[in-house]
């Protein structure tokens, strides 16, 4: 396991085999040094307002599982954790079988071997990192209090969850966050925002489509009540909420009135219940008389109060402010994957910092010093196959190292950007660009 891979060496990096080896020769269930059962683990600003006790799954039920038959978007329940983006991120994990296993690895098991240890792995900047924990859980009264499955007795999301706490640090690290953020973290791929209430792309309903046949995730969410946590619109809609986005439809409708296509999107909030959307197209609604029974099985359509719904494409761009989209990098698929051309995103990453007077430039309201920022050239020369105009799309991306996992010693990420400039090969003559050029 890695907690922070850029503080530790990797001699003393935890060996998942080599840990079940010894216990089950022990005879012992492990118990994590590193991320040990106590309040240091729940939280690091506030001393918990009630006694906790971490149990493991079978001292919750039975006859724990770690998978119940197989997993879906409907083993992802939300506890009393404000970690919203990364269940919607896990649901959307769900639905890429490969992808899912890399990060939730099928050798965890509560039968074959069991040893109180279980591994999952994600992806920090550049590299894929196995975490290791003991699957202790923070419990009240016998019941779970963060992530956990619709099914009792299925235990991979709530040992999920507890391996990314502690990859941050605590459980309390993951309060607040972006849908991209654990995207990026689950894919190594590269996530890109659309707002859509002033910058909505007239070909968004493309994007999607496009990013669908990609494997691309999709989460959505609407601006926060500054006033009301999670304040609920009249439409059923969950402000400052993160929504995962699985499935994007055009369906045909058969109506007195017209006949034709109509784009539908399907969501699903995170809470798995019946927080759902109340308008148009929602479970029940009357617009379903106008769509064929076929079409209906197609869509795999049921009215249960799981969380899921649909909603015209139109209702949600006028509803939701926005949405995020993680593209797939070569970091995110297999060898074969990659060798048959799934995709063709080419990646290059580097690594670098602002350092107060040298590079650390300010935005472009500092003139004298803008220039001073780090600057990289990109040259765009193969325009994609699929585009009619010869374009070529180029997605840039910045991460902050570790920011997250120092929450507790004040740290929080900063404001950062970048700025996008055309070029000629004469202003290339001079590198870096002087301040004459901005």
């Amino acid at each position: 396991g890695d907690r922070n891979r850029s503080q530790r060496t990797s001699a003393d990096v935890q060996d998942y085999y080599q840990i079940r080896q010894q216990c089950l020769e022990n005879g012992t269930l492990f118990e994590d040094p590193e991320f040990p059962a106590t309040a240091s683990s729940l939280m690091y600003s506030q001393r918990p307002d009630r006694h906790y006790e971490w149990l493991r799954p079978h001292e919750i039920c039975d006859a724990p599982e770690f998978f119940v038959e197989g997993f879906s978007r409907f083993d992802v329940q939300q506890g009393e954790l404000g970690d919203c983006w990364l269940l919607a991120a896990c649901a959307n994990l769900t639905q890429d079988h490969k992808m899912f296993l890399r990060v939730v690895p099928d050798d965890n098991s509560f039968e074959d071997e069991y040893a109180g240890v279980f591994h999952f792995r994600f992806w920090q900047y550049g590299k894929w990192v196995d975490v290791v924990i003991d699957d202790r859980l923070p419990t009240y009264r016998g019941q779970l209090i963060y992530m956990r499955s619709s099914e009792q007795n299925e235990f991979w999301s709530a040992l999920l969850e507890k391996a990314y706490a502690k990859l941050h640090g605590s459980y309390e690290s993951l309060r607040g966050g972006t849908t991209c953020e654990a995207m990026e973290d689950f894919t190594g791929g590269v996530a890109e925002m659309y707002d859509l209430k002033d910058q909505t792309p007239p070909n968004l309903f493309e994007i999607i489509e496009k990013g669908f046949k990609r494997n691309s995730m999709f989460g959505c969410s609407i601006e926060a009540d500054p006033h009301v946590l999670e304040a609920e619109t009249p439409e059923g809609l969950i402000r400052g909420h993160a929504y995962s986005i699985t499935k994007i439809q055009l369906v045909d409708i058969e109506t007195p009135g017209r006949s034709g296509k109509i784009p539908l999107i399907r969501l699903r909030n995170p809470w798995g219940n019946e927080a759902e959307w109340n308008g148009p197209w929602s479970d029940k609604s009357a617009e379903w008389r106008y769509i064929p029974d076929e079409q209906k099985q197609d869509l795999g359509l049921n009215f249960d109060h799981d969380g899921e719904f649909w909603m015209s494409y139109r209702d949600f761009t006028r509803y939701f402010d926005r949405m995020e989209i993680c593209n797939l990098s070569p970091d995110s698929l297999s060898d074969d994957e990659f060798t048959r051309g799934k995709i063709r995103w080419e990646m290059s990453m580097f690594e670098g910092e602002w350092a107060p007077g040298s590079t650390a430039g300010g935005c472009r309201n500092y003139l004298d010093t803008f220039w001073h920022n780090p600057q990289y050239v990109i040259r765009l020369e193969d325009p994609d196959e699929d585009d009619a105009e010869g374009n070529c799309t180029v997605i840039i991306a910045l991460l902050q190292k570790n920011r997250r996992a120092r929450r507790n010693m004040g740290v929080e990420c900063l404001t950062i950007g970048f700025a996008v400039y055309r070029v000629t090969e004469r202003d290339l003559a001079q590198k870096p660009l002087k301040m004459n050029f901005f």
